[in-house]
């Protein structure tokens, strides 16, 4: 039995995918030997309705000076950081000379937007590498993970918040009572928390369980959020769900009874409990459907090398491994990953090892078949990739069924 991160009720896992690497560990060989495995395991816990990972991986092997993501790298979702920027300025910065926090901001993509605005902004990124990178954009960042403590030092020095940021970065923080101490510590009485992660509602009807893996420690749904703020004197005031990262919702946390309680949120909840996502039994089915995906997409893979095809990896993201883990997908079924991301050429994919390339390699000599790694991007990559399409190149996806699209 474990214990659940907020309501410490106990419960049981529901999956196993076995042993599993850091998911953003890309290596060089000289690694191999030393490289840091855990048991990824996934539960419900049937009090709160939180899903969660069984046993959680220390957050310094994940996020520190050579963590391998840039949120720049999509073209896609710069415009939607914009948009999503553009959004908090219109709608929740009505005070004069307000002042944004963005929990987890990467390299700037976001905050830029507010600084070019002359807003008061600050950034709180644990990841060396990439607070440096936004440090030079003339974003205002503290490389530190937030807490409460942190909380009171920003408070101290610039005043409480009109609202608190955060894109694909709460579902990574298991100890998030810390967190939501200092969310009610920095805002201010009439402030915001607005934050968006993948929606359990849509891991569970995509089978998107790439999703999960060591980073992503808890999966939302309405249900969950609300059970964990109100802990906190705090409450869920609207959602909006989001097209990104294979589909999202976006949450506004306010101070309890500081704001109306829009109508989205009651019907998400309504939603929620039509989809089933507070019974044991929609995880047991989840675990079903996984097993069924892994078979799919093993048996695909063995017949397209069997032809006597190629096939290589489209974009080395943390999702792609939980996939290759679980999967068995080696080397000698995927010749290399392409990928954009400078930091991430030339190493090689976690656990499974296999070789991470520029994207120049595959457009100089397309495979047979592209494993689309960056299901999330479809649209965005199918339109980049016309030619390699037209040319007879087929793309294999997973989400939401494994087939050949192209």
């Amino acid at each position: 039995m474990y214990k659940c991160v907020v309501c410490e009720s106990r419960y049981e896992p529901f999956i196993s995918f076995g042993r599993m690497p850091i998911a953003n560990g890309f290596l060089a060989p000289s690694e191999f030997a030393d490289e840091f495995f855990f048991e990824l395991k996934v539960g419900f816990c049937g009090t709160c309705h939180m899903v969660q990972l069984a046993e959680l991986v220390d957050r310094g092997k994940m996020f520190h000076e050579h963590y391998a993501f840039l949120s720049s790298t999509s073209t896609g979702m710069a415009t939607h950081f914009r948009e999503f920027a553009e959004s908090v300025m219109t709608g929740y910065l009505q005070d004069h000379d307000p002042f944004v926090v963005e929990l987890g901001s990467n390299d700037g993509v976001m905050l830029q937007h507010f600084a070019r605005r002359s807003v008061r902004h600050l950034g709180v990124e644990p990841s060396a590498n990439v607070a440096g990178i936004a440090r030079d954009k003339g974003i205002r960042t503290v490389c530190r993970f937030f807490d409460e403590d942190l909380a009171r030092e920003i408070v101290a020095e610039d005043g409480q918040a009109d609202a608190v940021l955060g894109a694909n970065v709460m579902c990574h923080i298991p100890y998030q009572h810390s967190v939501l101490a200092g969310i009610r510590v920095l805002l201010k009485p009439q402030g915001v928390l607005i934050f968006e992660d993948p929606y359990l509602g849509d891991i569970v009807s995509k089978t998107s369980y790439d999703q999960i893996y060591d980073e992503h420690a808890l999966y939302f749904s309405v249900a969950s959020v609300t059970s964990l703020v109100q802990r906190h004197g705090l409450e869920v005031v609207d959602v909006a769900p989001q097209p990104v990262h294979g589909g999202s919702m976006r949450y506004v946390i306010a101070h309890k009874g500081k704001r109306p309680v829009s109508r989205a949120v009651r019907a998400q909840r309504e939603q929620e409990r039509t989809l089933a996502l507070d019974r044991s039994e929609t995880y047991e089915r989840l675990r079903g459907n996984i097993d069924r995906s892994r078979e799919d997409l093993r048996g695909l893979l063995h017949r397209v090398k069997r032809d006597g095809k190629r096939i290589v990896g489209y974009g080395a993201t943390s999702k792609s491994t939980t996939v290759t883990n679980f999967c068995g997908i080696t080397p000698e079924l995927v010749d290399f990953i392409s990928d954009t991301t400078p930091t991430k050429q030339g190493k090689y994919s976690p656990g499974a090892h296999i070789p991470v390339r520029p994207y120049a390699e595959f457009a100089a000599s397309p495979p047979d078949f592209a494993l689309l790694f960056a299901w999330n991007h479809r649209e965005e990559i199918l339109s980049k990739e016309r030619r390699f399409v037209a040319a007879g190149g087929k793309f294999i996806v997973y989400v939401p069924r494994v087939a050949v699209v192209g």
